[in-house]
This record gives C-alpha cells, structure tokens and sequence, in this order.
C-alpha cells in the first residue's frame, strides 16, 4: 500500500510540474529518460549475474559461506568480496537483499555492503596516482576499520 502511495505522490507532483512549466518537464522527462538508458544495460547485467549466482549456489552454500553461524570466516570472506567488486550502489542493494533471503547474516551482509561502497582495492592505483599511495591506503584501511565496526554492530541489533 505504501509503494502505491510513493506512485500516486510522484504522479501528483509530476502534473504540478507540468501544468507549472510544460517545457522543463518534458525536458526533465527526457533527462529522466536518458539516465533510464544509460543504467539499465548494468542493471540487466548484474540481474543476471545474481540470478546465476542464486541458481548454482543454493541457500545451503550461501549460509554456509556468509550465513549467521559462519561467524570471522563469513565477515572476512563477504569483506574480501566486497572490497575486490566494483558493483554500483543501486544493484548492491536488491543484491544484498536476494542474498538475506537465501540465507545470509546481517553482520555478514553489512560487511559486503559497506566494503562494497567503501573500501576499493581494484580502484587503489588510480586513487593512489590523484591522492598519493599514502593517502589512498590510509583511507582504504580507515573504511574498513569502519565497515567492521559497522557489520558488528548490525550483526548485532539485527541478528
């Protein structure tokens, strides 16, 4: 009921602009529609790859690998992951939750996406090469200091 109501509330104020300015809206439309494009190959690739990914490893394999019980083993194993995977924020996200569906721990699932979005080991040279090396590891080692910090404490309220 909620997502109904997000629809009709965008619908509203979309008519609000129009009849305020037809010539911005149509402009901010195609806008729209143009950043639709543009995500949607990378989105549709990496639907796909979670959907192999679920496919062949089963609610078994992943709770085994990053489930509740799988404990410093699992943190390290979705940290290592996370921070090798170059994944956009707004796939991570419906990936991390296929992922608590199929079994995953909260604590484990925190660590992923917050490595994810923080700690970047493929992207360190070119980091290094606009901020220094020394500059780049310090931040690097700082998020993940605090992407365990923070899959603790939500492994913790929510697990």
């Amino acid at each position: 009921m909620y997502t109904y109501a997000l629809y009709i509330a965008a619908l509203a104020f979309l008519g609000l602009s129009f009849s305020k300015d037809r010539a911005k809206t149509r402009q901010a439309l195609k806008k729209t529609w143009t950043a639709f494009e543009n995500i949607l190959p990378q989105f549709l690739s990496v639907l796909m790859i979670i959907g192999i990914l679920l496919s062949v490893l089963n609610p078994e394999v992943i709770s085994q690998l990053i489930g509740q019980e799988s404990g410093i083993a699992g943190m390290t194993v979705a940290a290592v992951v996370g921070s090798i995977t170059l994944i956009p924020g707004f796939v991570a996200f419906p990936l991390a939750a296929s992922l608590l569906e199929a079994g995953a721990g909260y604590g484990q699932i925190a660590m992923f996406v917050t490595t994810l979005m923080m700690v970047g080991v493929v992207t360190l040279p070119v980091e290094s090469r606009f901020f220094g090396r020394r500059l780049a590891v310090r931040r690097n080692v700082s998020a993940l200091i605090f992407c365990v910090l923070t899959a603790w404490v939500m492994g913790g309220i929510l697990g």
